[in-house]
C-alpha cells in the first residue's frame, strides 16, 4: 500500500503522525511511504532521517495526498486539505466529528473512508489510540493552569503548592478517566489540594487508594459541581463520552460564581467541552476571559510537546496502520471489531452512532455496508 504522511497545518501543530522508526517498519513490511517535505521538522525529525528510513520525500502536500492510498495524520483535515479528499481514500487520524459538522459533511460528500483514532477500541472497550494523548493532555493541563494562575499571566496570583501557613491552590477536576487521573497525579505532586468529581463510584474508590496527597473525591451531581467550582482556583474539564459531544456540566451561571482570576482548562474542547463558556482557541491565541475567569481552550494541547507526543502516538497507532496496510481496509476491520469501531464515515454514510446523533443524520451500521 502507498501510505502518505503530510505535514500538519493546524495552528502551531508540531506533531507528525509517524516518526522515522515507524516509517522503517512500514517499508520493511513492503509498503511505500510518502512524506511531505519538513513534515517531521516540528518534532525534530529531518527529511534525511525519513529518507534513510526508506521514505520518499515529496515537496508538496498535494503530491502526498494525490499519490497515497492511505493518509496517516494527527489532526482532522482543515479546509485547505478538503480538495484532497476523494472517494476510496483511507484517512486515519483524530477526527472528533461529533463537534465538527463541516468536516463530517465534507468527508461524507467526498467518499473518503474516515477512521478516527479516538473511537478505536481494544477488546476491553478501552480507547488505545486516545489514551496516549489523554495522558499528555492531562499532565499538560496542570502545567498550563499553574502558568496562567500567576498574576502576570492573568490569574489570581496563587502558587499551586502554597507555602507553610498559606493555603495551596484548589484544583477541581471533572472526570476521572485518563485525562483526569493524570491531571490529578501532577497537581497533587505539585502540592495543590485536588477535588476529583466523577459519576463512577468504583473509579473514585480506586483513585482514593492509589493517589496520595490532599485529595477529595466527590460523586458527580449538579450540587457538588456547583459548590466546588465556586471556590476553585482551577477547573480542569476531563469528561469523555466515546465519540460524542461532551455534556455541559459547568454552566454559564456556575462560571459567573467563580472567583476573578481563576482558571479553566477544558481538555474536552475538541469534543465541544464540558464547560458551557468554553470555545476552541489556538496556541497562538490560547486564552480569553468570561466574567473575569480565564479560559484556556486549545484543542491540540499535545502539539506543544511534539517530541513526546509523536513518539507516544505512533507507539499506539503503528500496529493499526500496519494491519490496514497489510490486509487492506475491509479485511482489517473484519478481523478486528475494535478497529471497525473507529470507522466513522464509509461510502458517504455515517457509521458511528454518536456522530449521526450529533447532527441528526442517518446512522448506517458498518457491517451493512461491508456485506
Amino acid at each position: 500500500m502507498i501510505i502518505g504522511i503530510p505535514k500538519e497545518i493546524k495552528d502551531q501543530e508540531f506533531r507528525v503522525s509517524t516518526p522515522p522508526g515507524g516509517v522503517r517498519a512500514l517499508v520493511e513490511a513492503g509498503h511505500e511511504v510518502l512524506v511531505e517535505r519538513n513534515a517531521g521538522q516540528g518534532s525534530g525529525f529531518t527529511d534525511e532521517e525519513y529518507r534513510r528510513a526508506g521514505a520518499t520525500v515529496l515537496d508538496t502536500a498535494e503530491e502526498v495526498w494525490r499519490r497515497a492510498e492511505m493518509i496517516v495524520k494527527v489532526k482532522e483535515p482543515l479546509p485547505p486539505e478538503f480538495p484532497y479528499l476523494r472517494e476510496g481514500l483511507l484517512l486515519f487520524t483524530y477526527l472528533h466529528l461529533a463537534a465538527a459538522e463541516e468536516v463530517t459533511r465534507v468527508l461524507m460528500e467526498s467518499g473518503t473512508i474516515a477512521i478516527a483514532y479516538e473511537t478505536v477500541e481494544d477488546r476491553n472497550g478501552r480507547l488505545p489510540l486516545l489514551i496516549p494523548m489523554s495522558e499528555v493532555a492531562g499532565r499538560m493541563a496542570v502545567q498550563i493552569a499553574a502558568h496562567y494562575l500567576q498574576k502576570t499571566n492573568g490569574g489570581r496570583g496563587k502558587l499551586f503548592a502554597g507555602v507553610p501557613g498559606v493555603r495551596p491552590a484548589d484544583v477541581v477536576i471533572i472526570g476521572a478517566g485518563t485525562v483526569g487521573t493524570n491531571a490529578a497525579q501532577i497537581a497533587l505532586g505539585m502540592g495543590a489540594h485536588v477535588t476529583i468529581i466523577e459519576k463512577n463510584l468504583e473509579r473514585l474508590r480506586y483513585l482514593d487508594h492509589i493517589l496520595h496527597g490532599s485529595l477529595t473525591t466527590l460523586a458527580s451531581n449538579v450540587h457538588n459541581i456547583a459548590e466546588t467550582v465556586r471556590y476553585a482556583d482551577v477547573v480542569i474539564g476531563a469528561v469523555l463520552v466515546k465519540g460524542a459531544r461532551a455534556p455541559k456540566l459547568v454552566t454559564r451561571d456556575m462560571v459567573s460564581e467563580m472567583k476573578e482570576g481563576s482558571v479553566i482548562v477544558d481538555v474536552d474542547v475538541d469534543q465541544g467541552g464540558c464547560v458551557e463558556t468554553i470555545r476552541p482557541t489556538s496556541h497562538s491565541n490560547p486564552t480569553y476571559f468570561v466574567d473575569g475567569v480565564l479560559h484556556y481552550g486549545v484543542p491540540n494541547m499535545p502539539g506543544a510537546v511534539p517530541r513526546t507526543s509523536t513518539f507516544a502516538l505512533s507507539n499506539a497507532t503503528l500496529p493499526y496502520v500496519l494491519a490496514l496496510a497489510n490486509k487492506g481496509f475491509i479485511q482489517a476491520v473484519k478481523d478486528d471489531p475494535g478497529l471497525a469501531k473507529g470507522v466513522n464515515v464509509y461510502k458517504g454514510r455515517i457509521t458511528y452512532p454518536a456522530v449521526a446523533e450529533a447532527f441528526g443524520l442517518e446512522y448506517t451500521p458498518l457491517e451493512r455496508l461491508l456485506n
